[in-house]
């Protein structure tokens, strides 16, 4: 099996703030974020795999998701060779993909999933009247309709929420979505930055380290300080001062 990527997942329904989350995070050192929206976007047409996305897209099909992992892996691929992304040193984190349980089988091979973000959202109807406000805001007036907004959250509820009991429940964190950015980036950090200072050796840390461990160190001086305290100079004992002046009087008389 060729290196895997280290990875953390955002996982939760529509509307939840994966993508909003996963691009503050990537401005983060040591976090690089990619949504599978942003593949598409940046799939060259011209490709093999482009032509395939366009057969599917233009007929209104969904892309296999043997197709779309693929297209995932060409594209890290390319970030890798131009150095957007340095393995050794970041974090990846993704959102949007895996959407059903077949991707995440496909993926293992490419991904080692270390944590799982599950933004959640107790209140359903809240998070609907979020998607409406949001689509409305951006000018998409077909995603703010709210039979549109309620056939997302079938198909998240049938394909996508599966893909939870996939993972290894002790690696799976829930993070309530429902608070301000700020509130919910605060709760993902808690368990994003411990992974990230495991995996990843952080320099300037590494550099805190070395100076704490030297100022818990006694300093070479002092030690040879103390060795002169104790009568020991070079390695050789010497009597105290007042002894060799008793034993000289001592050698007078004789």
């Amino acid at each position: 099996m060729t290196q895997r990527y280290q990875t953390i997942l955002l996982f939760g329904a529509p509307g939840a703030g994966k993508g909003t989350q996963g691009k503050i995070l990537g401005q983060i050192p040591g976090f690089y974020h990619l949504s599978c929206g942003e593949v598409f976007r940046t799939l060259d047409v011209s490709s093999r795999l482009g032509r395939i996305f366009q057969e599917y897209s233009s007929r209104g099909e969904l892309v296999p998701d043997d197709v779309t992992v693929d297209m995932w892996c060409e594209n890290m691929h390319a970030r890798t060779i131009l150095s957007e992304y340095k393995p050794y040193v970041d974090l990846l984190v993704l959102d949007g993909i895996p959407r059903n349980v077949k991707q995440a089988k496909l993926l293992e091979k490419h991904i080692q999933v270390l944590k799982v973000v599950h933004l959640v959202c107790p209140d359903k109807e809240a998070m609907i009247q979020r998607l409406r406000r949001r689509a409305l805001k951006e000018n998409r007036v077909d995603d703010a309709k709210e039979d549109v907004i309620r056939r997302r959250w079938d198909i998240y509820e049938k394909e996508t929420a599966p893909v939870l009991a996939y993972y290894d429940k002790f690696i799976v964190r829930t993070v309530d979505a429902m608070g301000s950015p700020a509130s919910v980036l605060q709760h993902i950090l808690e368990v994003v930055v411990p992974v990230q200072e495991q995996h990843f050796r952080n320099p300037l840390a590494g550099a805190a380290d070395a100076k704490v461990r030297a100022a818990k160190s006694p300093p070479a001086e002092s030690a040879k300080s103390n060795g002169k305290t104790n009568g020991k100079t070079n390695g050789k004992s010497h009597p105290p001062a007042g002894a060799r002046l008793t034993k000289g009087k001592a050698s007078s008389r004789d």
